[in-house]
């Protein structure tokens, strides 16, 4: 026979690491090849000029130069460009 009683379990108490998703340069800002400019899931932000999308849809910069967004299609939707700097 139990001499103490048993404690409760608890249900709740779990929860998921952060992802860090979102943009991380903004429009004008000046980036170097290889700068992360959004990290998102799916293309909520779509690539548009001189950047590239990797496997996990990360857009990053291909060329140096200013970071642009720009409204993309219907819906609200946008794309993001490297307006590449001259020199």
């Amino acid at each position: 026979m139990a001499h103490k009683k048993s404690g409760g379990s608890a249900k709740n108490g779990r929860d998921s690491q952060s992802k860090r998703l979102g943009v991380k340069r903004y429009d004008g800002e000046l980036v170097l090849p290889g700068t992360i400019i959004v990290r998102q899931r799916g293309t909520r932000i779509h690539p548009g000029a001189n950047v590239g999308m990797g496997r996990d849809f990360t857009i990053f910069a291909t060329v140096p130069g200013k970071v642009k967004f720009q409204p993309f299609r219907k819906g609200g939707q946008k794309k993001v460009s490297i307006l590449a700097a001259d020199g």
